[in-house]
């Protein structure tokens, strides 16, 4: 017995020595912009395609990793900066040449597209030569290059320009200014819309925006960076109020004119999803009424932007929200694929230009996440779902005659694939909660054939102390539908011990927390506070985003009211757990997560002890007009709902530990929610804390991450620990 029990006492002393011996993580570590950051990020492979081979990039060098019929090379290398630089005769002497962002254009020719800080150019590996260049102009921005027509669109002084391949640059419009804005993106990137240019097919023609935001409000920005601080005013056009005029023009460059598409009064309208015919002919956009509860989809000509007709008629009583530009059959130009919620799914529709639509091509209780590309040998297109669960991204191969669907990876896990131009195969970058991450080469057209590992990540936090990360389903409020949550256990967790626990909070639209990639898709803060001794608890609730219309629009004209309900039934299921410590609960967010912590604090005040509100919508009537009136419609026309939703309303009930923390050049989250809040707060006598980070917008960006985190961290750590 006396053996047994020091051979006990040996192990229980080992496995202790053992756990003490792991490394902690500093914030330099783990956040973004953090001085150790990159140094324990795993080894990432980049790749570009060249048809349907697969090439490996580097900053010194390019690789061959796989031929056109998916075997894997020996990483033969096609050439190097070295073999480039001294062919560059820009006057840069290769400066700003980085091969990480080389493309290959041509699938048939040997030619890759570099670029250095003053010409983009296309280098023939084989001939050792460069066989094109193309100046780039100084100082624009919003540039978006076509490799078809080698001709690059960008803006300078709020003007659109236009650099054909023969290096002559034809400038598409004159009045350009701060108020008449041309080349850029519009409707506050709402709508799916991240640009201001699109290219004809060809890339002989330019469909582009033109902006009128002459009659919007500027909202009152200031710019500190100057001896005396200088105004930096954003045209913002907020819930309710007069918002900006767009029109759409398509550019010749064969004769220098523009012809403007003849849409009507552009008045509370707006203009998305611009989609060109193959044959140029003809161009689409669907356009949406100021109320977003209809989606048109429009026809034009392109030579004379006459209105030829409605293509397809979407409505619904709370809202419309398409995304998705029309994606033409490779091999059927008279054939689009047309994406909408309109069964409750984002799925897949078949349209014929002329005889409208034809049959839908996918269908089911889960969401079409996005359309990769085609393979036109099987005339099947590829497709990224939650098909195999709400919490997965898997890729899937469908039929276009009979919709078959055909699983392209393993059915685990979170799946992030790039398609090769010719559509026969997938280079797959993929996880799962115990699989840190890996890459691999699948085939499209066999799909049962055993891929290609072309390389395993090791986890670069061995060594460390990581601790527990589980995910679980919760019913929510209606008691009838899942919700999926994440749990971060304290590292070294006890089960005999009480800790307190932090609910992560994000709950509004186009978002989820929770995903089978590795750990659940924790947060490096997440990590950093286990460390601390802290337990991590984020839920999804109805109304984030990827489960279905129903389950996104249940929260349509108050905002907050049914996510806190959710959040609510995660923190009693926090409260059930013997190992949380139920007087020490606190709550963080940013931005919606921003205005939920801060709607929990005021609506539930004793429920949480401590929270932190990061750039916060505090009134939902100080919001911008897009996103805002989409969910919940104007103040005007739902004066209760907006009533409801105000925090400046609830700043009475503030009990607990409550800090906000904002950018002062904040454009998505204006600083009037905050300090609207703080001067309800003072005139109701309650005591919230106020942080501010100058000259940042709504996200912080650099090394201000992490003293952003340390703040946040500190704030638990007086008032919550």
């Amino acid at each position: 017995m006396k053996i047994f029990k020091t051979l006990l006492l040996f192990l229980l002393a080992s496995t202790t020595m053992t756990a003490q011996t792991k490394k902690s993580f500093t914030l330099d570590d783990l956040m973004w912009g953090g001085r150790n950051y990159r140094n324990i990020q795993p080894r990432a492979l980049y790749t570009s395609w060249w048809g349907d081979r697969l090439i490996r990039l580097g900053a010194e060098e390019v690789a061959l990793i796989s031929d056109e019929k998916g075997h894997r090379q020996e990483a033969e290398v096609l050439f190097t900066s070295s073999d480039v630089a001294p062919l560059v005769d820009d006057g840069t002497q290769g400066h700003g040449l980085n091969l990480y962002y080389a493309t290959f254009p041509y699938a048939e020719q040997t030619v890759a597209l570099l670029q250095t800080s003053k010409s983009r150019f296309l280098y023939n590996w084989k001939e050792r030569c460069i066989e094109w260049s193309q100046t780039l102009e100084a100082g624009s921005s919003n540039n978006e290059f076509c490799t078809a027509s080698r001709s690059e669109a960008y803006t300078k002084d709020w003007n659109l320009f236009l650099r054909t391949a023969d290096d002559h640059v034809h400038q598409i419009s004159t009045d350009g200014s701060r108020e008449i804005p041309y080349g850029t993106s519009v409707h506050r990137d709402e709508f799916g819309i991240h640009k201001g240019t699109f290219f004809s097919p060809s890339g002989n023609l330019l469909a582009f925006y033109r902006m009128d935001q002459s009659m919007v409000t500027d909202y009152p920005l200031v710019d500190i960076d100057h001896r005396v601080a200088e105004a930096a005013p954003e045209k913002y056009p907020m819930a309710g109020m007069t918002s900006h005029k767009v029109t759409v023009g398509i550019f010749n460059p064969a004769n220098d004119k523009t012809t403007w598409l003849q849409a009507g009064d552009p008045t509370d309208r707006y203009f998305t999803n611009i989609s060109w015919s193959p044959d140029e002919k003809t161009i689409y956009m669907i356009e949406l009424p100021r109320s977003q509860k209809k989606a048109e989809l429009v026809a034009y000509d392109v030579a004379t932007g006459r209105r030829l007709g409605v293509l397809y008629t979407e409505e619904h009583e709370k809202y419309v929200h398409p995304t998705h530009s029309l994606t033409f059959l490779p091999w059927d130009e008279t054939k689009f694929i047309y994406q909408s919620e309109r069964d409750g799914y984002n799925h897949l529709y078949l349209f014929d230009t002329t005889k409208g639509e034809l049959r839908q091509l996918t269908e089911g209780n889960f969401v079409v996440l996005d359309l990769v590309g085609f393979n036109i040998r099987s005339k099947s297109v590829i497709i990224k779902s939650t098909e195999s669960s709400p919490i997965r991204n898997n890729f899937y191969s469908v039929d276009i005659e009979s919709g078959k669907r055909t699983l392209l990876d393993n059915g685990v896990g979170v799946h992030d694939a790039t398609l090769s131009a010719g559509g026969k195969f997938l280079f797959d970058r993929w996880s799962s909660p115990q699989t840190f991450r890996e890459f691999t080469l699948r085939s499209v057209e066999k799909p049962k054939v055993a891929p290609s590992i072309l390389q395993a990540d090791t986890d670069p936090w061995k060594g460390y102390a990581v601790p527990e990360i589980s995910s679980g389903i919760l019913k929510a409020a209606d008691g009838i539908t899942d919700l999926y949550y994440r749990m971060v256990k304290p590292v070294d967790f006890d089960p005999a011990k009480k800790y307190p626990a932090v609910v992560y909070v994000y709950g509004g639209p186009g978002l989820r927390n929770v995903e089978e990639a590795w750990n659940y898709r924790a947060r490096p803060w997440e990590i950093y506070m286990a460390q601390k001794g802290y337990l991590l608890f984020i839920l999804d609730n109805r109304g984030s985003c990827d489960r279905g219309f129903a389950f996104e629009s249940c929260t349509y004209g108050h905002l907050g009211v049914e996510e806190m309900k959710d959040q609510l039934v995660g923190v009693n299921y926090l409260k059930s757990l013997p190992f949380v410590d139920a007087e020490r609960l606190g709550v963080h967010g940013w931005s919606f997560g921003g205005f939920m912590t801060t709607s929990l604090m005021t609506t539930y005040p004793d429920v949480f002890k401590v929270g932190v509100a990061g750039g916060p919508v505090i009134d939902w009537k100080y919001y911008e007009v897009m996103y805002g009136e989409r969910y919940m419609s104007t103040p005007q026309d739902n004066p209760e709902g907006y009533e409801e939703t105000s925090l400046l309303n609830k700043a009475k009930n503030l009990k607990g530990r409550l800090q906000i923390i904002f950018g002062y050049n904040d454009p998505t989250c204006v600083p009037q929610h905050t300090l609207s809040f703080m001067r309800a707060c003072i005139d109701a006598d309650t005591q919230p804390d106020l942080f501010t980070y100058p000259s940042q917008g709504h996200n912080m960006s650099g090394h201000d991450m992490v003293h952003l985190h340390e703040r946040i961290t500190r704030y638990f750590e007086d008032y919550l620990k």
